[in-house]
């Protein structure tokens, strides 16, 4: 399990906003620095709704997704699929993504189960 204190969940982001999920490992040391400043980036945007997803304390759910880089990110919503794919942990970068969004592309079973997950416990994946 983690040893990082979670950040608690903001309970004023909207039920159907779409999930900025960070994929990643404890053992991973620019993991680590990247939760505060992911934190951070929560604050920022309340539009979305953040989780961290440790791949090892989460297999059954993250185990699909095949990460080989860390950190790998996923936006993803009830519409879609946004972004998926390894991000530096470099807050402004981030902040500009997310600011610039793809439109929606159909999610995988992957991503369905993965943000089902999310919906039912969000406080487990608290960032």
């Amino acid at each position: 399990m983690s040893a990082v204190p979670a950040v608690p969940v903001d309970s004023s982001a909207d039920a159907n906003a779409p999930w900025v999920v960070c994929l990643c490992a404890e053992w991973c040391g620019t993991c680590r620095d990247y939760r505060p400043l992911l934190a951070e980036l929560a604050r920022a945007h309340p539009q979305f709704r953040f989780a961290w997803v440790d791949i090892e304390d989460h297999a059954e759910i993250a185990d699909a997704f095949d990460v080989e880089t860390f950190p790998t990110l996923l936006v993803a919503g009830a519409d879609g699929t946004r972004f998926l794919g390894p991000l530096l942990p470099h807050i402004e970068t981030l902040s500009r993504l997310l600011g610039a969004l793809q439109p929606p592309q159909p999610s995988s079973l992957d991503v369905d189960l993965l943000l089902a997950v999310l919906e039912k416990k969000p406080a487990v994946f608290a960032v």
